[in-house]
């Protein structure tokens, strides 16, 4: 495996940000990084690529422990933080080519070159960064952490800022480094996951709540289907009793609710056949199966298990 990290533990004062977090990440796949705000996923991060210390537990890359042999483990990784720090002054093309040099990178005018094409920066690169938009700035932040060719890339919401067509792009360069290298990255955007991840972990309040492949993950789900439907006058309470296999309803609006259902359970003919019945006007009914946004909700209520 690329990345090994067991038993991870990081202790602030009495506050356990990370606690017995252990999981492994392999070449070929790209890992989704998922938990709500201060859950502890940019902590872990930060401890695989060296930036921060842990507390307990320990982190290995491509073969090196982080805190042992922190200059080998630190060379196979590539990053880009959340908050991606440029130096705003320095023209794309030059901050790309400082970078190579303190990473000695090889060939590192053509590699350079290489990374400002793949990441769509070929019309900015004789620009100052300070003169970017957030969005490119982020492919300039993307750029650099590929730059040294790592084996290991992490990245922390690294579609931020983008317009819909360059995060796209992104994605797709994501999916793509994902067949050569080991990707970890953490987004809040659950389509992004869907889209690009073959796996993923859900962190909650310090610990792993969820570690599966995405379509395994979203079979876990009670309710497996949702059905979303809109009258023109909401039924009576005692409507949603009549239906079989109904789990449970929320509103979505005055007369719009979302039905829940088992995996297997259709819920439209019997919705229709009382909707005639009892003379309601149906303007919608839409069905779909579970999103990783029902599971991440449903999961991170939870107290996490104790290991």
């Amino acid at each position: 495996m690329s990345v090994k990290v067991n038993h991870l533990v990081k202790i602030y004062d009495v506050q356990r940000a990370v606690d017995d977090v252990t999981f492994e990440a392999h070449k070929g796949e790209v890992l989704g990084f998922l938990g709500p705000n201060g859950a502890g996923k940019t902590t872990t991060m930060k401890i695989i690529t060296g930036y921060l210390p842990q507390s307990g537990g320990s982190v290995e890359v491509c073969g090196f422990n982080v805190e042992k042999q922190s200059l080998e483990a630190r060379a196979k990784v590539g990053y880009l933080p959340e908050h991606n720090p440029l130096y705003k002054d320095m023209y794309v093309r030059e901050y790309l080519e400082f970078t190579a040099g303190m990473n000695r990178v090889p060939n590192a005018r053509k590699q350079v070159d290489a990374m400002i094409e793949r990441t769509g920066l070929t019309s900015h690169r004789q620009k100052h960064i300070g003169e970017l938009s957030k969005g490119y700035r982020q492919r300039v932040g993307l750029a650099q952490a590929m730059l040294h060719d790592p084996e290991v890339l992490i990245l922390d919401e690294p579609t931020s800022g983008l317009d819909p067509n360059q995060i796209v792009e992104i994605r797709r360069l994501i999916k793509d480094l994902g067949k050569e290298k080991t990707v970890i990255l953490s987004t809040h955007i659950l389509a992004e996951v869907e889209a690009v991840c073959d796996r993923a972990i859900i962190i909650n309040k310090g610990r792993i709540v969820a570690d599966e492949p995405i379509a395994q993950l979203k079979q876990r789900l009670q309710g497996g289907r949702s059905l979303t439907v809109e009258w023109k006058q909401a039924p009576q309470a005692e409507f949603f009793k009549k239906i079989p296999g109904l789990l449970r309803h929320s509103p979505l609006g005055t007369n719009r609710f979302r039905l829940f259902s088992q995996a297997d359970t259709d819920l439209r003919e019997e919705v229709f056949r009382l909707s005639v019945q009892q003379g309601l006007i149906l303007l919608e009914m839409q069905q779909e199966h579970s999103s990783l946004e029902d599971i991440f909700q449903q999961i991170t209520r939870q107290e996490p298990a104790k290991q």
